[in-house]
């Protein structure tokens, strides 16, 4: 067995809780426990037992629910997290707040490698995403070298109303042998953060402009805080006769944030020394919360953020008003899938109180729609987490099975990095060598004769490029793509994918963020020192956000974040 191993009781595929434990040589460690079921470490109760310690990377339940029995279960084994993260662990269990014992989870500082065994070190930093959020570089130490793993968590790299960015800059050139990250995201590309805050305050004031009521379903923590302060903050809002309701649930969660002050961003630090921060009646928008079982008052559209999980089709019976009910794309999306796989399953009854409301929806008194505000970071920002902390092997786990698996089918991460897809119950093993290596973007050489031959062109290469296994991805199509960059003819083989998408490529408009597009492309490598990706060689289609715009390529707009929203390598 390799020095370095991982095993997922859950992989955070479709609803599925993040559960994993991974092996640094001898030691056994626990990263997250967002089982529903504590089933799964039962059945390895040998092993589990046996662990040095599990680490909660933040808050949320589909990575913290299974906490609280599994300290029951395996009450040996200590529990470990930021220490915000160690504060906003128990709104997990707001139903039985009795039974979270007062010192579940160990708090650890920020930025400091601890000495947990003789040969055993762990450091901590922040991963944005919510506070506390964080991501961990464990360190196992033997006589012949040490040995890395780096765990994302869930991270995002932007900067969001509550929570500062990932710090990217601290964590270049780390070089783990292993890097465990969520691709939630996948290859998806986001609007930057802002543009995403100005698009949903824009909606939610069209909507109110136009008499109808605003619902907002949020989790406990994260979304519903994140919510708040968009709209205590905007300038859409600011100064406005509206009225925001929050739940019982949510505001609980409201309230560990104004606890935890101390930790936010110094601009929220500095906003709460002026006005409170959540609660406030004399500057509007007023921000109010509901007692249980209490209903908005006044004669104005409100805005109410409720507890997802809950029953909330009491307010959009509200007779006075029309109402719209506001979910996250991402949310709608997996809903819409879990319920179409499993009617029946948990999944499916997150709302189930929408099915009473199926009147009100066909008459259009209730309308459903979707906005966007990500947490997590989309391609652009997983590649340049990958490309700056330049590991040997990247494990992608927590998000849908497809997404993820587009993410490793990414060539500039194919050529540079050994890619896995950890499934759960099955061991993946990352053999390191005797010293790090950084694996070299392949690039043999297979020389041919091409030949005009009447109408066509015959190109002949020599049989040694059946030997490399990728050619069996080429052989499956038997087509290729060629194309001219600079005097030089390039050609790339067109998969089954690319097929699927019933698009000839040519026709296909490039992306002008692209390093095809870029000016510090050249011969196939990146020139530009400021560049994580300096004097690789990249894919045409690559990206990076020193990206420099070659004169006379295409002038669409970029989708890159602004310097404000996000750490740029």
């Amino acid at each position: 067995m390799s020095e370095l191993s991982c095993v997922a009781f859950g992989a955070g595929h479709g609803g599925e809780g993040v559960c994993l434990e991974v092996n640094l040589g001898p030691r056994r460690i626990l990263l997250d426990c967002g089982l529903s079921s504590m089933a799964p470490l039962e059945a390895a109760r040998e092993r589990v037992e046996q662990a040095d310690f599990l680490l909660c990377s933040h808050a949320h339940s589909d990575h913290a629910r299974g906490l609280l029995d599994f300290h029951r279960a395996f009450p040996q084994v200590p529990i470990y997290g930021s220490e915000v993260t160690a504060q906003l662990l128990p709104l997990n269990w707001l139903d039985r707040p009795d039974e979270v014992p007062p010192h579940l989870c160990q708090a650890l500082p920020w930025n400091t490698p601890l000495q947990l065994t003789d040969d055993l070190t762990l450091q901590l930093w922040p991963a944005g995403h919510l506070p506390g959020a964080a991501c961990v570089l464990l360190t196992y130490t033997t006589p012949q070298r040490p040995y890395t793993l780096f765990y994302t968590g869930d991270f995002f790299i932007s900067n969001s109303r509550l929570v500062d960015g990932l710090p990217l800059e601290s964590l270049r050139g780390l070089r783990p042998d292993v890097l465990l990250m969520e691709g939630s995201a996948g290859t998806a590309r986001h609007p930057h953060r802002r543009q995403q805050e100005n698009q949903l305050a824009q909606t939610i004031y069209d909507r109110l402009q136009g008499g109808r009521s605003v619902l907002l379903p949020v989790p406990t923590l994260g979304q519903g805080q994140e919510l708040v302060m968009l709209l205590r903050s905007h300038h859409q809002f600011t100064g406005k006769d509206v009225t925001v309701w929050v739940d019982a649930t949510v505001a609980a969660g409201c309230d560990h944030y104004l606890e935890l002050l101390p930790y936010l961003p110094s601009s929220v630090q500095n906003f709460a020394r002026h006005q409170p921060l959540f609660w406030d009646e004399r500057v509007r928008p007023r921000i109010r919360r509901l007692a249980p079982g209490e209903m908005p008052t006044g004669s104005a559209p409100a805005i109410v953020l409720g507890y997802r999980e809950a029953d909330l089709s009491r307010y959009c019976q509200d007779p006075d008003h029309p109402w719209t009910v506001l979910l996250p794309e991402a949310f709608a999306s997996h809903l819409a899938t879990a319920v179409l796989a499993a009617p029946e399953s948990e999944a499916g009854s997150t709302l189930a109180w929408l099915q009473t409301l199926a009147p009100d929806l066909d008459t259009g008194r209730v309308q459903l729609d979707t906005y966007l505000l990500t947490t997590h970071s989309d391609a652009v920002g997983t590649t340049q987490l990958i490309h700056n902390l330049r590991p040997q092997h990247v494990a992608f786990v927590h998000g849908s099975p497809s997404h993820l698996a587009d993410l490793a089918g990414l060539e500039e991460l194919q050529t540079r990095y050994q890619l896995h897809l950890p499934s759960v119950g099955k061991r993946v093993e990352f053999p390191i060598g005797d010293r790090f290596l950084q694996p070299a973007a392949p690039d043999p050489l297979f020389e041919g004769e091409i030949t005009a031959v009447d109408d066509s062109v015959l190109l002949l290469l020599s049989d040694r490029l059946t030997a490399d296994p990728r050619w069996r991805t080429l052989a499956d199509t038997g087509l290729v793509q060629a194309r001219w960059q600079g005097d030089e003819l390039v050609i790339k083989g067109l998969t089954q994918r690319d097929l699927l998408r019933q698009v000839d490529p040519e026709d296909r408009p490039e992306q002008p963020d692209s390093c095809q597009r870029c000016r510090h492309f050249q011969g196939g490598r990146c020139r530009g020192n400021a560049s994580p990706l300096y004097g690789m060689q990249v894919s045409p289609d690559g990206y990076c956000t020193v990206f420099v715009r070659r004169p006379g390529s295409s002038d669409l707009p970029l989708t890159t974040e602004d310097p404000d929203d996000e750490a740029l390598a």
